[in-house]
């Protein structure tokens, strides 16, 4: 009898478009029952520029409306916003910003049994949709499992407002399933670890997805946006439906973890990992030229300079790499790489 299993949950409704966050009401009012509170976790800048708009159409569906205003994501901070939505039995707990205030509040609800509800302002990385969240305060800096948002409302005029640093970051966390799938087939064929064929195609389609579509993400269009946003929201489902971030996230993600580590000056998470890939597709055997080619038309960094970092810094994450997840195999092996080979791949790709 075949008794491997795992749950699958997934967003009930997603919107993507323009103007719809003076809409949010009515689809936060689909997933909650009347007269539920509702708590928005925000930084200080968004909710300045978002709050007001959010709240008014959250009341006019008949919703009680509250803020926290965060500054980490920390399990500290997650923490707190989960106690308070026990205490005051808060039943919606929505994230309004980038990746932080998603990750806390997506994280609290899960403590407090709350229906989460994510609204992004900005296109950064996946984490919008996926049930993992990235805190601040663990052993080791990777994915914990969360709460799988019901809603996911993205307005893409208002990502549109965003720096478009951020924006960007966004496809360089997408041009990593091209590895982070290859890494996860090769675990299933070394190591007998469970893989998801069709969760692995819609991550890597998300990827081939933005690809054809580079010059116009290049470009900040709305349409550009539009596509940029539908692949983070497939990656994120890619992830509900395998049950772990292995669809999204191998040795390119490692290195992204890494460097965090390592680094003094803390490039964006999917600036990290789109360099990542450029190299770890070269181990793969690879295309590796495409992918630098790919994040050059987007204008995402490619090398060490322009991610801000040093070269030795760069060597250093390659070497530890491996062992930010001991468990999870990659095509950096179980050792990871020595201080040799890892230099002659950052040179050889031109990445130092």
């Amino acid at each position: 009898m075949y008794t491997s299993f795992h749950r699958i949950d997934l967003p009930r409704t997603i919107v993507v478009g323009g103007g719809v966050l003076d809409k949010a009401g009515g689809y936060v009012a689909g997933v909650a029952q009347r007269g539920s509170y509702v708590l928005v976790v925000s930084g200080p800048t968004v909710s300045s520029k978002y709050f007001e708009r959010l709240r008014a159409s959250l009341e006019a569906e008949g919703l009680t409306v509250g803020l926290k205003i965060i500054r980490d994501a920390t399990v500290e901070t997650a923490e707190e916003v989960a106690r308070e939505a026990l205490e005051s039995r808060i039943e919606v707990v929505a994230g309004l910003g980038g990746g932080k205030s998603i990750d806390v509040a997506k994280y609290a609800s899960k403590r407090a049994g709350s229906v989460f509800v994510s609204i992004p302002t900005v296109a950064s990385h996946d984490g919008i949709t996926s049930p993992f969240s990235s805190l601040k305060g663990f052993d080791k800096p990777i994915s914990r499992p969360a709460k799988a948002p019901e809603a996911i409302i993205i307005d893409v005029d208002v990502i549109a407002e965003a720096p478009r640093r951020y924006n960007i970051a966004g496809f360089g966390d997408l041009i990593g399933k091209y590895t982070a799938v290859l890494d996860w087939r090769l675990a299933h064929k070394l190591r007998l670890e469970y893989y998801g064929e069709y969760a692995a195609s819609l991550a890597l389609l998300s990827a081939k997805h933005v690809s054809q579509y580079a010059e116009e993400i290049a470009l900040g269009t709305r349409e550009g946006y539009r596509v940029l946003l539908e692949a983070l929201v497939s990656s994120g489902v890619s992830m509900c439906i395998a049950g772990s971030t292995r669809p999204a996230s191998g040795s390119e993600h490692l290195f992204a973890h890494a460097l965090h580590i390592v680094a003094r000056n803390k490039p964006l998470h999917g600036e990290a990992v789109g360099v990542g890939t450029i190299m770890m597709a070269y181990l793969h055997g690879k295309n590796w030229r495409r992918i630098r080619g790919l994040l050059k038309t987007v204008g995402a960094p490619t090398n060490a300079k322009e991610l801000g970092v040093e070269d030795d810094e760069v060597v250093e994450a390659l070497t530890i790499a491996a062992r930010i997840r001991p468990e999870r195999y990659t095509i950096l092996g179980e050792k990871g790489l020595t201080r040799e080979a890892a230099e002659a791949l950052a040179r050889k790709t031109g990445v130092i």
